[in-house]
């Protein structure tokens, strides 16, 4: 069993930064693609960043292409999401996932494992 747990979250002005970091144990996080997505209160999960190990791909959704980095610490087995120039919109719940696939996907349901979340709010 795979279990994920996010951390980093919080409040942060428009314009900000944050590291979300999603800390893997159960498997190394290098056999799965992982992904992080997010949902705002009354809107559907949504893809954010992905990275597939195995061909070290990255994924990124245009609504944060730039702005956003996913990286990982083999050695700490640590999946980590870099966002800058943060926006109002940016705020929802960010979720880490795991999914088996060799290929990184954008849809939820073709994950594994899911982390519990972890509130980024940015004001205006």
């Amino acid at each position: 069993q795979v279990q994920l747990v996010e951390s980093g979250g919080g409040l942060v002005q428009a314009g900000g930064s944050l590291r979300l970091s999603c800390a893997v144990s159960g498997r190394t996080f290098s056999s799965y693609a992982m992904g992080w997505f997010r949902q705002a209160p009354g809107k559907e999960r949504e893809f954010v960043a992905g990275i597939n190990w195995r061909g070290g791909r990255t994924l990124y959704a245009e609504s944060v292409k730039g702005r956003c980095t996913i990286s990982g610490d083999i050695a700490k087995n640590t999946v980590y999401l870099r966002m800058n120039s943060l926006k109002p919109e940016d705020t929802a719940v960010y979720y880490c996932a795991a999914s088996s696939r060799v290929e990184v996907s954008t849809t939820p349901p073709t994950y594994n494992y899911w982390g519990q979340g972890t509130q980024v709010t940015v004001s205006s």
